[in-house]
């Protein structure tokens, strides 16, 4: 069928927010990787107009005044579906998704139910099929999996694309330290042990540190510090989706979340700075170490001040799913900008097992080799004797049992 195209405008629409297709009146669901939204049902495009509005931080301090001043919000969300009339209603964290009646994608705004608005997000360039391909070879790739586990992951994972939220925190940070500097020196000493049986005297270089109190100051700015904002998710599993390419982002438009879920931040601006601080505090303190120099470092007292601290509210693209295997459930989740996957696995304690065991047979078999080339060497060489057939003679290797049996009977012939 033709598909036709034409311009949205980014101009907001009353909350919530539908895209009813111009040509059929379907839904209209964004098109990861492209600039425009797609009718499942006709095939008409619809481009969406770029807007070219400033991403701006925010100042912390004064947010976090105004936050304490402001009135509570509503968590909860009402629809009524335009489609097909039902009344429905969003989770406190959901402001994104379809319509359990008739699957009509709709996006709701968030002023009533959030004090801090989204800013900017970064749309999903991975589409639902790559998704699926980077789970599979992700799969393949698992060590120590179960059988099985392969095709059943396959058929049972539901994977289903969300935006999920995020705040990005700058801050110049100045820190003053106190610790301590260890060089390294060699030394020789005299220490005894018992070699043949005899009580011996010898000597030896042995490293020893020389440690030498330092103090100092560093200093360093952090721009776009990321820290998850949902709680729906693991962070241990989201931080390592990381890096995000921060520098594409683009300011807060509903038509990208059409067609996919999208939740409210549930963890507070305050909160999340917290987590910002652990972050900054890991390289902050790789940092001393650098200053302080030597082979070793010991920092006794760090105080760090945080000047301009300055955040935003983002979106990021993540395709999530689980699937269930032996009655336990696993999560994963999938980069939708890179398609990186990280996630939660089982593992074989068979497959692990019989690995322990051969690696365990590998190492004694080697220890059996060197224990018979050691004792090999330390036999010398194969002793030859001497065999005179007619006038000329002829020299042969035998091994030296041979050879002592030989001399005994023939010991008149043996010229060793």
């Amino acid at each position: 069928m033709q598909q036709n195209s034409e311009t949205l405008s980014p101009v907001s629409a009353p909350e919530p927010h539908r895209f009813p297709c111009a040509q059929c009146g379907a839904s209209l669901a964004y098109t990861p990787g492209a600039e425009l939204l797609r009718c499942g049902h006709c095939g008409h495009e619809t481009r969406i107009t770029a807007i070219t509005t400033p991403i701006l931080e925010q100042d912390f301090q004064q947010k976090l005044h105004e936050l304490s001043t402001a009135a509570p919000a509503n968590d909860q969300i009402a629809i009524h579906c335009d489609s097909c009339g039902a009344s429905y209603s969003f989770d406190g964290a959901t402001h994104a998704g379809s319509c359990p009646f008739c699957g009509a994608p709709v996006v709701a705004k968030t002023a009533q139910h959030r004090q801090l608005q989204v800013q900017a997000l970064l749309p999903f360039r991975i589409a639902h099929d790559q998704a699926r391909t980077a789970f599979r070879q992700w799969l393949g790739k698992l060590w120590f999996a179960p059988g099985g586990l392969q095709e059943y992951a396959r058929n049972d994972a539901n994977l289903v694309g969300m935006y999920v939220p995020y705040w990005t925190y700058d801050a110049d940070t100045a820190t003053l330290y106190q610790g301590e500097r260890g060089d390294d020196y060699q030394e020789q000493e005299s220490y005894r042990t018992v070699e043949n049986g005899q009580e011996v005297e010898k000597i030896r270089t042995v490293t020893k540190t020389r440690w030498t109190p330092v103090s100092g100051s560093v200093s360093r700015f952090f721009d776009d510090v990321l820290v998850l904002a949902s709680r729906s998710l693991p962070r241990a599993v989201t931080e390592r989706l990381e890096p995000w390419d921060l520098a594409h982002l683009l300011p807060y438009q509903e038509e990208y979340l059409s067609g996919f879920r999208s939740e409210m931040y549930q963890v507070q601006l305050d909160q999340g700075f917290e987590r910002a601080r652990q972050i900054m505090a890991d390289v902050i303190r790789r940092d001393i170490e650098r200053d302080i120099g030597g082979d070793h470092q010991r920092i006794r007292a760090a105080d760090t001040r945080y000047g301009d601290i300055r955040f935003k509210h983002i979106l990021l693209p993540i395709w999530i799913s689980a699937f269930r295997f032996r009655d336990k459930s696993y999560r994963f989740v999938i980069n939708g900008r890179s398609g990186e996957v990280q996630g939660e696995r089982p593992y074989s304690p068979w497959k692990i097992a019989f690995a322990v065991l051969l690696a365990a047979a590998l190492l004694g078999g080697g220890f059996t080799l060197w224990q018979h080339y050691a004792k090999g060497q330390d036999s010398g060489p194969t002793p030859k004797i001497r065999l005179y057939q007619g006038a000329a003679p002829q020299w042969r290797s035998v091994p030296p049992l041979a050879a002592t049996g030989f001399c005994q009977a023939r010991s008149a012939a043996c010229g060793v």
